[in-house]
């Protein structure tokens, strides 16, 4: 059964994180790279802060932003669809001029030596595909296309952005930052005057391509990673603390089957006690050196 992302997860243990996990440094993950032929890659935020896009969560694992959209909220409540595309609106240029970094690029060319199984990322930015990536699956969604719920329509982000500024001309607010899931934090009234546009072809519901919190995965991207599981011999976290069940079912699933998992994450993970090691740093540092080595 797919558990929706808005799942209750425990508080980390502020003194645990020593004892959970052992640590590991740049010769044991080259080791691990040189033994595992068909590896499976998960990422999350972290793999992305070198682009800047900012991560969820602090290195304790605890939740950096307020208010994330809900499902249920977006379908029923029109001004929680405000909100969001209004956030939404001001959010995606920065996303769409984001750059793959050096730690897409390391992923990209393990891929291309054929020592993927698969990449299965929790981000929406596209940017492992922007960087070379073939076989990615996208765990949440991708934020370049926008999907009608109703007769399932599909545009592109870019062309959504097209019509929000036809219905939006005069509008604009102070941007107070940007969130990982592509959009901006604004004054809590900031958005109450922007105009959502509906479906250019039915007049329906227009929703993001991504999974909101309280929405499941769909089953068919669950049953790919787990056909990916079944063809690894080595499990790769870069960047995601797994708080989410989305992503960590499938360190569980790993780590029950015998499959070695090593993460590189600059913070604590929901599966520290699960993995074979880890290596703190910045992702886009570490990746870029190891894979380096490996494939010289």
């Amino acid at each position: 059964m797919n558990r929706s992302l808005n799942v209750r997860i425990p508080e980390f243990h502020a003194n645990s994180d020593e004892d959970l996990c052992p640590r590991g440094g740049d010769e044991e993950l080259l080791s691990f790279l040189a033994d595992c032929r068909s590896l499976l890659v998960l990422t999350g935020a972290g793999c992305s802060t070198g682009s800047g896009i900012p991560a969820y969560r602090d290195g304790a694992g605890r939740w950096q932003r307020n208010n994330p959209i809900q499902y249920q909220a977006f379908l029923t409540r029109s001004s929680a669809r405000r909100r969001y595309w209004a956030r939404s609106y001001l959010g995606w240029p920065r996303m769409r001029e984001a750059r793959p970094n050096a730690a897409h690029g390391a992923l990209a060319r393990l891929e291309a030596a054929g020592r993927l199984a698969c990449l299965v990322t929790q981000n929406v930015d596209g940017l492992h595909q922007r960087s070379g990536s073939r076989s990615v699956i996208e765990l949440h969604g991708s934020l370049a296309e926008v999907v009608c719920l109703d007769c399932r329509l599909r545009l592109s982000r870019d062309k959504v952005q097209d019509l929000l500024a036809r219905e939006n001309p005069d509008w604009n607010a102070p941007v107070q930052g940007i969130n990982p899931d592509g959009d901006a934090g604004l004054a809590a009234d900031a958005w109450r005057d922007f105009c959502v546009v509906p479906c250019p072809r039915c007049n329906g519901l227009i929703k993001p391509d991504v999974v909101f919190f309280g929405e499941s995965v769909p089953a068919e991207r669950v049953c790919g990673v787990r056909d990916a599981l079944g063809r690894c011999d080595g499990m790769l976290v870069v960047g995601s603390s797994l708080v989410v069940w989305s992503g960590y079912r499938f360190v569980r699933e790993a780590a029950g089957a015998g499959i070695p998992v090593v993460a590189v994450n600059d913070g604590r993970t929901r599966a520290d006690e699960l993995l074979r090691f880890k290596v703190s740093g910045s992702c886009d540092q570490v990746l870029e050196a190891s894979v380096r080595r490996l494939l010289t």
